[in-house]
Parts: structure tokens; C-alpha cells; sequence
């Protein structure tokens, strides 16, 4: 019984559940399929060529790790999935269009593929620091099979190469998991919110009045106070609001600030970067009423 189901097609189905249902030509004859018979494979759509030397087994892509595993097993030994791919992955951040971005452990040898966008990287090199957890310092690891750099080792190439909110929410996620980031202590990521938050108010189309910010008033600090307008406006990342005590306490506050006339509008930091227009109006009629 065993040996009938020990055949090339089973073998390349084993490996193929693996590897996202991708494999390597070399996996291919490895397994017993002569170039004849992936030609003739390729032909009835039982394997799909994806990259050069790379292929399906069926239908392609039917997920985004699918695509990710692929573009790494075509940048051959030692290459890593990387940069905002890499985040897309860990779930630092969401996955975007475009090319896959991989990193390798040279500086030569391998060319540009369609649809990949390539980093060489010679520290990459399994003799530069040993393949570690990805909540370690080292520089890569394994995450859903698919190799790929270190949370620690990703939130460094994303600096610089991606949008300054892109590269803070990335952060913040990483905070979430509690991956404790080198450089991380000391930085106040709640003033770099309320900072975008000023930003967006002076570079707005609208005249809005500068606001008082960290104003104390009675037992609380709020973030923004128009004092004329008693006017509040508080700005809230879940990293700093997520325990059962400042849930409370922001409740407080704000039943303490309505009941001495102020209005009190709150943003989170996705509002804030992902639909400034919608806070600003909403700042404006506040002001306005």
C-alpha cells in the first residue's frame, strides 16, 4: 500500500503543502519528474510556472504567502522576505500592491526578477549572526514557513524606506506583540501623535486658531483646548489606552470636561493618518457651534 502512494506526484504534493503549494524545478526532479514530464504538467495546468524555476502546484496565487514564498524561493539560498513584505507578513502592516520585496546575502550573482523588487544584503549571511526568533535581535527567522527577516531586523528596513506613519504603525504593532525594539526606550510616541495632529491643523485649507496644548484643567491634562470655544480635543493610540485603568480614566475625564461645558472630541491615531479631512471638518464644526 505504501509504495503506490510513494510516486513523484505524491512527493511533489508533499512538499508543495510545505511550501504554500509552490515548489523549485530542482524540488521538481528531486522528486522524479524528469523535464518531460513538468512539460507535460505545465501543459495539462497541473503545475503553473511562476517564476523562472519556480512553479504552482494549481492555481496561482490563491494567497498573498503564496506569492511571498514563491518570490523567495526564486531569489534562491539564503534569500528572505523583507522590507514592507516583511511587515505585511509579521502583520506589522497591511499588504500593498506591487512588487515583493526580497533580500539576499551578497552583493552580485543574481539578476532582477519581474515582479520582485531585490536588496542585496551581505549581513544576511548565515556566518554574519545566527537565525533567531522573530522577537529576538537577530536577523532572520521562519514565520508561517516562509523565511523571512526578524520584526527587529524589518522595523530597521522600513526606516527610510516607507511613509513616517507607515514606519510608527509598524512600531506600534510591533508594541503590541511585545517585541521590545532597540531605540525604543526613551521615545514618547504619544507626542509624536499629538505632533501630527498640530501638523495636520497648520497645514489645513481651513483658518483654525492654534490651540493651548497639555493644559491642565481641574485634575486632568488634555491634549488641545480651545479655551474660548471650550473646545477639548483628545488624540488616543490603542498602545497607550489598552489597559482597563486609562480606559476608565479617559472616561472620567470626559464626563468631568462635558459637565464643566466643554466639547470633547477624540481621534485615534488611524484617523489621524488615514482621513485627515474627516477630523479636521469635524475639528471646524466643533469650533463653529
Amino acid at each position: 500500500m505504501g509504495a503506490k502512494t510513494d510516486t513523484p506526484d505524491a512527493r511533489v504534493a508533499q512538499i508543495a503543502a510545505s511550501q504554500h503549494g509552490v515548489l523549485t524545478r530542482r524540488q521538481l526532479e528531486a522528486s522524479g519528474l524528469g523535464s518531460k514530464a513538468i512539460t507535460i504538467r505545465v501543459r495539462k495546468r497541473q503545475l503553473l510556472r511562476v517564476h523562472q524555476g519556480i512553479y504552482a502546484l494549481g492555481a496561482f496565487p490563491v494567497s498573498h504567502r503564496q506569492r511571498w514564498m514563491a518570490a523567495v524561493l526564486a531569489c534562491g539560498e539564503g534569500a528572505v522576505l523583507s522590507h514592507h513584505s516583511a511587515a505585511a507578513l509579521w502583520e506589522l502592516l497591511r499588504p500593498i500592491k506591487g512588487p515583493i520585496h526580497v533580500s539576499i546575502p551578497t552583493t552580485s550573482g543574481r539578476i532582477s526578477r519581474s515582479g520582485i523588487h531585490l536588496h542585496r544584503v551581505p549581513s544576511l549571511s548565515p556566518s554574519s549572526l545566527p537565525i533567531r526568533g522573530g522577537r529576538g535581535q537577530g536577523i532572520t527567522t521562519h514565520r508561517h514557513r516562509i523565511p523571512v527577516t526578524t520584526i527587529q531586523r524589518t522595523i530597521d528596513d522600513l526606516d527610510g524606506t516607507v511613509a513616517p506613519y507607515l514606519l510608527r504603525r509598524a512600531k506600534r504593532q510591533a508594541e503590541l506583540k511585545r517585541v521590545r525594539l532597540k531605540g525604543a526606550e526613551g521615545t514618547r510616541a504619544r507626542s509624536d501623535l499629538e505632533e501630527d495632529f498640530y501638523a495636520l491643523l497648520v497645514h489645513s485649507h481651513q483658518r483654525i486658531p492654534s490651540p493651548e496644548t497639555n493644559v491642565k484643567i481641574g485634575r486632568w491634562e488634555v491634549d488641545f483646548l480651545w479655551r474660548e470655544q471650550n473646545v477639548v480635543v483628545e488624540t488616543d493610540s490603542f498602545t497607550y489606552h489598552q489597559g482597563s485603568v486609562a480606559f476608565e480614566d479617559d472616561h472620567a475625564r470626559e464626563l468631568d470636561l462635558r459637565q464643566q461645558g466643554f466639547t470633547v472630541l477624540r481621534f485615534t491615531d488611524l484617523q489621524i493618518e488615514g482621513e485627515p479631512d474627516r477630523v479636521v471638518a469635524d475639528v471646524v464644526r466643533a469650533l463653529s457651534a
